[in-house]
């Protein structure tokens, strides 16, 4: 295999006539091979997938740990403002002994500001942490107005007359915490960051494994192509499953089978094409040579043999021709409704002395029930294909040997029959029947004078036709061809003209 060179610019007209070829490269050029690049990918998912777990889970956890710190400040402020309340109705008023209570409370607090404001709003005590943190702020102290580290409590008497209020601020989220908690919250962190590392380490070892899998039969299709490249025609991936990777070894497998095949039939080919031209080429070489050192006189007998032997090679080459430019399509259909009765019947007919003068016997069957069935062939394709079968017919079939050709109808195709009492072919040989210059070995001696394209050209007919054609023989019974031509036809592929 290869791949064609760039083309060059189109106002170089000194280089225009250059070209290049370069072979593929052996070696891949990438250092890292289709398993690690999907390793890679798995690594690089589920990295991305823990990156976005940890970000969601760690948003959502401290969230719930800022209000469970906002409730235990709302509930020690609560506390506070009750114990507050008892010591206002005791000393009857905001009094030194009353104010105590929150001067104990702040000074065993190290992480919260406290401030405690009478019911006009005038500050009775400032904890001097308060004021540091409503100045300038540091550290990880959180600023008086965040609706999470920022609470208060109203002290209300037991008359329901409010006399002040309370308020806490925390300055590090950890101030309301136990230590139970603040272990639970560094504890959760850390399996989420460690299941995060096992996540990531398993996505590898199973993007490993998985791509191993899935390159193992890459490899194997590599491998069997490379064999076949280097001569291997036998090497098949022996790949089958139900998935892709099996229907694509499968596909392999059969285009392999179906190159092997088409490489032997070219050899064949070219092998039979080499004989078929050579037995005429020698006759005439002989027979001109021997006019030529006066052994043979150069008469219209001898001139005869040359002749002869000069259409023969006519008539290959013209069927050769013929069925090149079919199978490529450049036989264009003219499609016509045509009564095929009327067509298989009048060729019997003008082919009837023919064979009669051979020995044989041909007959006619319309098994339509019908005088005439139309279909929309190419008359004269399907003439040549039935002359082809009948001329077959005459070659390998014995003097006093029968011919008989029918038409019938199934469905909605039209059946057109040619069946010999003749030779008949071997089990083993009818796959190659349609063969190009095949003929069974009985037949090798070239004494019916068959060209051996004539059933090749016959297949590509019908299949112009988008119809099928069969063969049903048996040795020294006969053998029977049959066409199925559909009724209405229609085109399978685009037809070319030249």
């Amino acid at each position: 295999m290869s791949r064609p060179a760039s083309q060059p610019p189109a106002d170089s007209a000194a280089d225009s006539n250059r070209s290049s070829y370069n072979t593929i490269q052996p070696s891949p050029r990438s250092r890292m091979t289709y398993a690690g690049r999907m390793t890679l990918a798995f690594a690089c998912t589920a990295i991305m997938t823990v990156l976005i777990l940890v970000c969601v889970l760690a948003i959502v956890w401290t969230n719930q740990f800022q209000s469970y710190t906002r409730e235990n400040m709302q509930r020690t402020a609560q506390s506070m403002a009750e114990s507050l309340s008892q010591a206002y109705e005791s000393s009857g008023g905001w009094t030194d002994e009353s104010i105590e209570t929150v001067r104990e409370y702040a000074q065993t607090m190290d992480d919260v500001g406290v401030q405690l404001k009478d019911a006009a709003g005038d500050v009775l005590y400032d904890d001097a942490r308060v004021a540091q943190i409503q100045t300038q702020g540091h550290g990880s102290m959180v600023f008086p107005g965040n609706d999470y580290h920022y609470v208060s409590a109203d002290v209300i008497l037991q008359d329901g007359t409010r006399v002040g209020t309370i308020q806490f601020w925390a300055i590090s989220s950890d101030a309301f915490l136990t230590k139970t908690d603040s272990a639970f919250r560094t504890n959760s962190y850390g399996a989420i960051f460690t299941a995060g590392i096992v996540a990531i380490v398993l996505a590898c070892v199973l993007g490993y494994f998985v791509s191993r899998a899935l390159t193992k039969p890459i490899k194997r299709i590599t491998s069997t192509a490379s064999q076949i490249r280097n001569g291997d025609l036998s090497a098949r991936t022996g790949l089958r499953g139900d998935d892709e990777m099996g229907r694509l070894g499968e596909t392999f497998d059969d285009m392999a089978t179906t190159l092997e095949k088409d490489i032997k039939l070219e050899h064949r080919l070219t092998s039979d094409v080499a004989h078929e031209l050579r037995t005429p080429l020698m006759a005439m070489q002989a027979t001109v040579e021997a006019m030529q050192d006066g052994v043979l006189p150069a008469d219209d007998e001898h001139l005869a043999t040359v002749a002869i032997e000069v259409r023969r090679l006519s008539r290959l080459v013209d069927a050769m021709l013929k069925l090149s430019r079919m199978e490529n399509g450049k036989t264009p259909l003219r499609i016509e409704r045509c009564d095929v009765v009327a067509l298989a019947s009048g060729l019997v007919t003008y082919q009837a002395q023919l064979f009669s003068d051979n020995g044989l016997g041909l007959s006619f069957s319309n098994e339509t029930g019908h005088d005439q069935l139309f279909a929309e062939i190419d008359p004269d394709l399907i003439r040549e294909a039935l002359v082809n079968l009948m001329s077959n017919a005459l070659r390998y079939t014995p003097e006093g040997g029968k011919v008989n050709v029918s038409v019938a109808k199934s469905r909605s195709d039209v059946l057109i029959s040619v069946q010999d009492t003749g030779m008949g072919i071997a089990k083993e040989d009818i796959p190659r029947v349609f063969s190009r210059f095949w003929r069974s070995d009985a037949s090798r001696e070239r004494v019916a004078g068959g060209l051996g394209v004539g059933l090749a050209l016959t297949k590509e007919i019908v299949d112009r036709h988008n119809g099928t054609i069969s063969v049903d023989s048996e040795l020294g019974v006969g053998t029977k061809f049959t066409l199925s031509l559909p009724l209405e036809h229609r085109d399978a592929r685009p037809q070319q003209n030249g």
